[in-house]
């Protein structure tokens, strides 16, 4: 079964894998060493992360690193970007009736 990138994103463990990534490439020790958690629940993380494309790894010398695919993580973006409108909308429905209700207050009080 293919999993997807939502599945993916969904485990916390593994959106602190990406966070870690993000900043460079890391070898599975490296990232395991920032979890109490063992070596083989980290490759498991970093097996799922890879099969969605969210990672690539790369072999230098005998060390493999795992990066972040950058493009992969528009695709989160993008599906985002709808709520983000969607957000936008109320939060500035809502500073409009803060607005009013303030200037309504600053009205009685002129009375």
């Amino acid at each position: 079964m293919r999993r997807d990138i939502f599945q993916a994103v969904a485990d916390p463990t593994r959106r602190a894998i990406i966070a870690l990534i993000a900043v460079q490439a890391m070898t599975p020790n490296a990232i395991a060493d920032n979890f109490d958690m063992t070596r083989q629940a980290v490759s498991k993380h970093l097996r799922i992360l890879t099969e969605c494309d969210l990672l690539k790894q790369e072999q230098k010398g005998r060390e493999i690193y795992y990066s972040l695919e950058i493009d992969k993580m528009k695709e989160i973006d993008h599906w985002l970007e709808q709520f983000r409108k969607i957000w936008e909308i109320r939060f500035n429905q809502l500073d409009h009736l803060l607005s009013t209700i303030k200037n309504n207050k600053n009205d009685e009080l002129a009375v």
